[in-house]
């Protein structure tokens, strides 16, 4: 039996819609960095080899897009160097003033980059540039692991990486404790956690630091 042409309008609207939000879901999509799940770390030598420094900040925030299906996206990494933690107050104390981070005058870091070098959807690099104490340098980030998969409490998809790289501190001005033979290398890692954004990025509904 046909079916009416009221139906039949119907249904053909229903299958554009779906084929718009399909279109849409495979092309570029924009990720909120989650803030409780995100904590660039770095390590510093400490008197020439005599041992490691280790630390974390623990406020950052900005975005990710990604297209899978073209193999393209991009990534904007804000990071409050206030929030810089050594583990250890009088340090961090130290670490804010003009010997290092100088917190006052460059209160903030910027990482921008591309994502490149998808395997099967999958970015394995950042070409980007790092803002750091007032200098901008290239810096690439090597991806060491990526994956993506719906969030267990709000369904929506999230994404997450760890991502390093290793660059000179005295390149961005930094030379503390280059003339007691300090190495200048860091090693910097990202712990990145991103949740799709659906509209409402000022009020995302980031999970706790136990989800």
């Amino acid at each position: 039996m046909p079916l009416p042409h009221r139906t039949l309008h119907a249904l053909a609207g229903t299958l554009l819609c779906l084929s718009a939000a399909s279109a849409a879901h495979a092309g570029s999509a924009t990720y909120v960095i989650d803030p409780a799940h995100t904590y660039p770390s770095f390590e510093a030598d400490h008197l020439g080899g005599l041992s490691t420094w280790r630390g974390k900040f623990d406020r950052t925030s900005g975005k990710v897009t990604l297209d899978k299906a073209a193999g393209t996206g991009s990534v904007d990494v804000t990071v409050e160097m206030a929030s810089a933690d050594f583990g250890l107050p009088a340090m961090n104390d130290a670490a804010r003033g003009k010997e290092l981070f100088e917190v006052s005058k460059y209160p903030t870091a910027i990482y921008r980059g591309q994502l490149a070098g998808f395997v099967n959807g999958a970015p394995t690099k950042v070409e980007g540039s790092l803002t750091l104490h007032g200098v901008t340098r290239p810096l690439e980030l090597s991806i060491k692991s990526f994956k993506c998969m719906p969030h267990p409490l709000n369904k929506r998809e999230l994404c997450g990486a760890d991502a390093y790289a290793v660059f000179k501190r005295d390149d961005f001005g930094m030379d503390a404790g280059k003339t007691y033979g300090f190495n200048m290398d860091v090693t910097l890692r990202i712990q990145v956690e991103a949740l799709i954004d659906d509209g409402s990025a000022g009020k995302v509904a980031l999970a706790s630091p136990a989800h």
